[in-house]
């Protein structure tokens, strides 16, 4: 896509799903991709050599591709992490704020703890990312794109899953108000929204016929999307062809946010 080939990309919680196609795909697109991770050290080498795998692939693109380790819930962590990546290719042009997780329970029962390890990792760590890169932009004096991997559940409640869906609210506020305060600046922040997707984080419903049938049930277009689909969007909107739209969530669903439960027309009358 325009725009892409060339350009220094963090993507936040990159070593596995969505967040590790999203980094393989600016690989593919001639990016040079940072790839932080939380635990997996393995995960991230093997997401790192198939960016490696990419590079080689495309004749004489020469991109690079750095591991960088980081629990973005931390500030001084998140600082190092930046450090390293503009230490390693010299900036950053585009940040994917993709590192997030999930812990399901009775609202009502929801340990305080856990509520806060998700907001501080789905919410927090996105904010302390993208003010650093913010900082970055604007010192360099150079335009610059965020893109913010939220959830349907930013507008659809998930009951059990509080924390979640809290903190995907407060994600599309982040959107939003980082995308009109700096917009004059040439720094344009987006979101896309997945539905439910096929990835290893979802193994409990994706390897069970009945749960996945349960899943695709409420979906119009009737199947879960997968993480390469969700890269494309990401790209897109990072790149060029989407360089008049900021403040915006993609939602990348199969239909899920269109009320499917309103497929089959009814009326009072």
């Amino acid at each position: 896509m325009k725009g892409i080939a060339g350009k220094n990309v963090l993507v936040t919680g990159g070593s596995s799903g969505i967040g590790q196609a999203i980094a393989v795909r600016f690989g593919q697109e001639g990016a040079n991709v940072a790839i932080n991770y939380r635990k997996s050290i393995e995960e991230a080498e093997k997401t790192e050599a198939m960016i490696q795998q990419c590079c080689a692939s495309i004749e004489g693109c020469g991109q690079r591709s750095l591991l960088v380790q980081a629990d973005v819930a931390q500030a001084d962590q998140v600082q190092q992490m930046f450090e390293a990546m503009v230490q390693a290719f010299g900036g950053i042009d585009i940040l994917v704020n993709n590192a997030g997780f999930q812990i399901s329970g009775p609202s009502h029962e929801v340990p305080m703890d856990s509520f806060d390890r998700v907001m501080a990792t789905n919410l927090r760590g996105a904010y302390l990312c993208a003010r650093h890169a913010i900082q970055h932009f604007l010192d360099a004096g150079k335009p610059g794109s965020i893109i913010n991997i939220s959830s349907v559940h930013q507008t659809i409640p998930k009951p059990h899953y509080i924390s979640y869906a809290v903190s995907k609210g407060g994600m599309q506020n982040l959107t939003t108000t980082l995308a009109l305060e700096y917009a004059a600046q040439g720094i344009r922040v987006n979101a896309i929204g997945p539905g439910a997707t096929v990835t290893p984080i979802n193994r409990a419903w994706v390897d069970d016929p009945d749960k996945r049938a349960q899943v695709e049930s409420h979906i119009p277009m009737r199947r879960a999307g997968t993480a390469e689909e969700m890269a494309s969007a990401t790209v897109f909107l990072a790149s060029d062809e989407a360089g008049y739209i900021t403040g915006q969530t993609l939602y990348v669903d199969g239909g899920l946010t269109l009320y499917p439960d309103f497929r089959t027309p009814w009326s009072s009358e």
